[in-house]
């Protein structure tokens, strides 16, 4: 600023200056010209100063150039010098959770992972039964026969290792577990039997989804054709054991009072699901082969 202040004096006071000289050339020429050759001035009092001739008073400039620097300067920031705030991160930069929740996981699993078209990552039963690594490899590599896209650049998404690790520690450290003592584990030790996966949908399903999945009022259809040709086995198996909150679906302790799913029994009616599903999901069904050609 006391460079810019120092400039702008300069001018004002060159630019009186120059004022004050045309001044004293005019008064000049005016003696000059005079027919009896005497100054204007010259019958006034010696010592006094001449009230026609400008006194240079180049302090008050100074002082109003001051003034002018002041105001122009206070509240302000020198231009062009950005902040860190100021500066936009590339997206491999980015490394504040909340952020890459929000860019990346929201649209789906909702706000705060509460839920929203697919399962809540919150869910303390599902944090219960889903390791870490579970997680990262379904962040990183996606979710085959499912909607679950792959983030990883390895896997043509756009989110690093770094950002991956920061989503999966960050969602642990704030949606916290709850222990789930006898929980069936996430993923099957054995394949299911869709025979008996019929008896144990009846006995703890149907009350929501009707005798023949096709729903009720308290539930939605889950033997319909588009749903079961965007969600994964894997996927029918989580919402059996830990349910969807989001959705007021119960997990696998509380379809039946006080008569918790055994690990086979969730693994047998996942089987009698999967035996629903359409062979020629996402073809044309065998009926509309002639719209298709028409």
């Amino acid at each position: 600023m006391n460079y810019f202040t120092h400039s702008l004096a300069s001018v004002f006071c060159s630019r009186r200056r120059k004022e004050v000289d045309a001044t004293h050339r005019a008064i000049g020429a005016g003696t000059a010209s005079s027919p009896d050759g005497l100054s204007r001035n010259s019958n006034r009092g010696r010592g006094r100063p001449r009230p026609d001739r400008p006194v240079f008073k180049c302090w008050k400039t100074t002082a109003s150039a001051w003034a002018m620097a002041l105001m122009l300067c206070a509240g302000c920031k020198p231009p062009g010098k950005p902040t860190t705030a100021d500066i936009e991160l590339k997206p491999e930069e980015v490394r504040d959770f909340a952020a890459l929740y929000q860019q990346n996981c929201v649209g789906c699993h909702g706000q705060d992972g509460k839920g929203n078209s697919a399962l809540a990552l919150a869910n303390p039963v599902y944090l219960a039964i889903a390791s870490d690594d579970v997680i990262r490899r379904a962040t990183a590599s996606g979710v085959r026969d499912s909607l679950m896209p792959a983030f990883a650049r390895s896997s043509g998404g756009m989110l690093t290792d770094d950002q991956i690790e920061i989503l999966v520690h960050e969602m642990r450290a704030r949606w916290k577990a709850k222990e789930a003592l006898g929980a069936p584990p996430y993923a099957a030790n054995e394949p299911g039997d869709p025979a008996r996966g019929a008896a144990a949908y009846a006995a703890f399903c149907a009350g929501c989804h009707g005798p023949e999945g096709k729903g009720t009022k308290k539930g939605s259809s889950i033997i319909d054709d588009s749903f079961l040709a965007l969600v994964s086995d894997q996927s029918l198996r989580t919402t059996v054991i830990a349910g969807r909150p989001d959705l007021g679906h119960p997990d696998w302790r509380n379809y039946v009072p006080d008569r918790p799913m055994t690990p086979q029994e969730v693994t047998d009616v996942v089987a009698w699901l999967v035996a629903h599903r359409k062979a020629n999901a996402g073809q044309p069904y065998p009926g509309n082969e002639q719209a298709q050609k028409n």
